[in-house]
């Protein structure tokens, strides 16, 4: 299994990933109008035989524009709970800690992101519409800029609201 930054010739692998590992393709339209944006920041995908079986997206956060967003990621169905999503996120969060972002945003459940880090308290004081129980933060380095404001993701994900 390789892991590697996404390159443009990933895209069509990575759109059928995000179809097929979330059975609809608005998770896929997302990351295709984050790149019509130019919003996408980073994005890793995981490849057997140079095929893409897995991939992970950041986009840029409006607010705090310090600050990353973790959306989508997804697996094939078929190579789900094998710990590929896994890598593939601490692989990604790894080259991230060298970049000029030093914090991450992700609304997901938070045992799973947990492990990674993220932090349900870190974003409980950022208004959002996604603020809850679901919606964390992490950092990639501390201190981070700000501990409170608003996170704002890319206008992207207001189709998702």
């Amino acid at each position: 299994m390789e892991f590697r930054t996404a390159e443009p010739e990933d895209t069509p692998g990575l759109r059928r990933v995000l179809i097929e590992a979330f059975g609809r393709p608005d998770e896929a339209d997302l990351v295709d109008r984050l790149r019509a944006d130019g919003d996408i920041a980073d994005s890793f995908v995981a490849l057997i035989d140079r095929v893409v079986v897995a991939g992970v997206v950041f986009s840029r956060m409006v607010e705090p524009d310090w600050a990353l967003a973790l959306a989508p990621v997804g697996v094939l169905p078929a190579l789900q709970r094998r710990a590929i999503g896994t890598q593939l996120i601490k692989i990604a969060l790894a080259h991230l800690q060298t970049g000029p972002r030093p914090g991450v945003f992700v609304l997901g459940e938070p045992t799973y992101y947990g492990r990674f880090g993220f932090d349900v308290a870190a974003a409980a004081g950022f208004a959002s519409p996604y603020a809850g129980p679901h919606f964390a933060l992490k950092a990639l380095a501390s201190p981070l800029p700000a501990a409170s404001g608003i996170a704002r993701h890319a206008p992207a994900f207001a189709a998702l609201e």
